[in-house]
């Protein structure tokens, strides 16, 4: 199995910027497609972005779309989300996730077997 870990969350103004990084050890990071979802107090965990093994393709949820953009670097073992223009609707615990299974990007939670512990982005109007 893969073990993941997010780090890069914090407290920025409506309208910066935040990166936050996936640390993964174990199995070889390039055997899984990649995910960050994200929740928000009282409603359930939601797709963000993904991006395929070998990371020439990406896909992102419409709410993020041109503003968030996902990648990896495999020799690293690491996953990144860049998020420009931030929101305070943004404002979220943001998981990582690996699937093993899938050669293209899913978006559903059941999708993906390995997960982080999470990490806090917040987002002050």
């Amino acid at each position: 199995q893969v073990q993941l870990v997010e780090s890069g969350g914090g407290l920025v103004q409506a309208g910066g910027s935040l990166r936050l990084s996936c640390a993964a050890s174990g199995r070889t990071f390039s055997n899984y497609a990649m995910a960050w979802f994200r929740q928000a107090p009282g409603k359930e965990r939601a797709f963000v972005a993904g991006i395929t093994k070998s990371g020439v393709s990406t896909y992102y949820a419409d709410s993020v779309k041109g503003r968030f953009t996902i990648s990896r670097d495999n020799a690293k073992n690491t996953l990144y989300l860049q998020m420009n223009s931030l929101k305070p609707e943004d404002t979220a615990v943001y998981y990582c996730a690996a699937d093993p299974l899938n050669a293209r990007i899913r978006s559903g939670t059941d999708d993906y077997d390995y997960w982080g512990q999470g990490t806090q982005v917040t987002v002050s109007s």
